[in-house]
């Protein structure tokens, strides 16, 4: 009820001003006896969780706290809210669980604070704090639990850290084995790469550029020595000027395929060729012949014995030998014979003339005299003695082709040696390696019976020619076989085929023979297979 309402108005005027209103024993002020609300009034402003909340509750209360219900009369005149009974009994409620949460955590704070207080002590304090400790073991007033657990804790702290210290190590040795590894499988790599990268080196298209030619600067200093530098760069190789054991000789080296001009990583090859001038090779083979014919002191070396000496001296190096112009020198040797034998029958003995003839010819004759049969005698005689051939050359540009091929045939061989070597220790020829092929006509049929006869040994074509004219298949040499009565006829079957060599006037024949006839028929009917033909004769 609201005391501006038309109601009460109208009651106002009909009754007396001395007359009251009837009070009801709820409205009546009492004690609370709730011990919520008296919480409440103690502290009304613990927790102000709503603003509008505790402001209208201390609205309701009044200032000074007291009263728990407001009073509604008729004569009141102030102009105050009227507030639902169930919503001031709900705020009421909330209030009084407010403060008791609050005198909860208000009690716990306390608590905890004061633990913290004891705990808290002075820096003099601390300082006694191991003398306490101290103390209390000397007397034995330590409690025994918390002992053990100081002790304990050491313990785990001391295993902790050697424990963290083995993971340590053990990380430490699973990095040095991963590197390890890694540098392993690099090295593997690498020499993989290596052998891949030689292999490829040998091939004939390959193999020349990693040639190096060194060439000896006294043979630069000759007549051909521009030509054979330029045929040589012309190749595709490298050259190199190098001084030589062996004066005007061309050696050869093999340049790993990694390496850039680096002479630690060339292998030498064991080929020399040396040029010898005609001077030099005439005197040698003068001297030889007059060892031989004339059986004189060996005072002077001769080819042979001059070969032996360098042989000795670098045993590691295959010598050659090549010498340039001989022709010259054999044509001026016959010139000059002719113009002597001319001079001696025409009787010219002018003085001006013989010395114009020693000025032109001055050179080759003071060259001892040999002749082509002596040369090739004394060249012979080197070969069966020393295993050095000797390559003649008219020209200069021939010894610089001979340079270019001989360093052809030493970059592949070593490519040419590795496809000899296979795996049969006996020649296969191209048609047998392939097989006989037969089609399905038959044709080839024939072939392979006749390889398959030539497979015994000493069986030459002829002889399988021979057999297989008698019986052109296996079955009927079988059935040839079948028809044989005793096991004599059986193993002298083949052998008075007759076999025929050559043709016309000189053909020659002659007969199987039992030793071939017994081995095809032990291969028609033996079930051993691990036996031997050729054991069983």
């Amino acid at each position: 009820m609201y005391s501006d309402s038309p109601q009460r108005e109208d009651l106002r005027s009909s009754s007396d001003s001395d007359e009251e209103l009837p009070v009801f024993d709820f409205l009546q002020p009492r004690p609370s006896t709730d011990v919520a609300s008296q919480k409440a009034q103690k502290k009304p402003e613990v927790n102000n969780f709503n603003g509008k909340a505790a402001a209208f509750s201390s609205s309701v209360l009044g200032k000074g706290g007291s009263a728990d219900v407001m009073m509604i009369s008729s004569d009141s005149d102030d102009d105050v809210a009227y507030v639902p009974l169930a919503q001031r009994l709900k705020l009421r409620q909330d209030s009084a669980v407010l403060t008791e949460r609050n005198q909860k955590g208000s009690s716990e704070s306390e608590h905890l604070l004061t633990l913290h207080k004891e705990r808290r002590s002075t820096p003099e304090e601390a300082d006694d704090l191991p003398l306490r400790h101290l103390s209390a073991s000397e007397t034995g007033d330590a409690s025994p639990t918390r002992t053990k657990a100081t002790k304990r804790s050491a313990e785990e702290i001391r295993a902790s850290r050697e424990e963290a210290v083995r993971r340590r190590q053990a990380r430490e040795r699973q990095q040095q084995d991963r590197e390890a590894l890694k540098q392993e499988q690099e090295r593997q790599k690498a020499e993989r790469r290596a052998l891949v990268e030689a292999a490829k080196a040998l091939r004939p298209e390959e193999c020349i550029r990693h040639m190096v030619v060194a060439v000896d600067p006294a043979l630069l200093q000759l007549e051909g020595g521009g030509t054979l530098l330029a045929s040589v760069q012309a190749l595709g190789c490298s050259c190199a000027i190098e001084k030589q054991p062996l004066p005007r000789s061309v050696t050869w080296a093999r340049q790993a395929p990694s390496a850039q001009q680096n002479d630690a990583a060339r292998a030498p090859e064991p080929h020399v060729v040396m040029q010898m001038t005609v001077e030099d090779f005439v005197t040698l083979i003068h001297n030889y012949i007059q060892e031989e014919r004339h059986s004189g002191p060996a005072c002077s070396p001769t080819l042979t014995s001059w070969v032996r000496e360098q042989q000795r001296r670098h045993p590691d190096k295959r010598l050659s030998l090549a010498v340039v112009e001989l022709e010259s020198y054999f044509r001026a040797r016959k010139s000059q014979s002719q113009k002597r034998l001319r001079a001696a029958v025409a009787g010219e003995e002018a003085g001006g003339g013989k010395e114009k003839k020693k000025r032109r010819t001055g050179h080759a004759e003071k060259l001892p005299e040999v002749s082509r049969v002596e040369v090739e005698e004394a060249v012979v005689h080197l070969q069966l003695h020393t295993g050095v051939s000797v390559r003649f050359l008219s020209t200069w540009k021939e010894f610089s082709d001979h340079i270019t091929m001989t360093t052809k045939a030493v970059a592949e061989a070593p490519f040419k040696r590795a496809r000899e070597q296979t795996g049969f220790s006996f020649y296969l020829e191209s048609e047998w390696a392939g097989g006989q092929r037969v089609d399905k006509a038959g044709k080839g049929l024939l072939q392979a019976w006749k390889r398959q006869i030539q497979q015994f040994n000493r069986v030459s074509s002829d002889v399988a020619g021979a057999i297989l004219a008698a019986y052109p298949s296996p079955q009927l040499l079988k059935k040839a076989y079948s028809q044989c009565r005793t096991e004599n006829e059986k193993l002298s079957l083949l052998s008075d085929l007759l076999i025929r060599r050559g043709e016309g006037v000189t053909s020659t024949t002659r007969r199987v023979g039992p030793e071939l006839s017994k081995r095809l028929f032990l291969l028609m009917h033996s079930r051993d297979p691990e036996q031997n033909l050729d054991a069983s004769l």
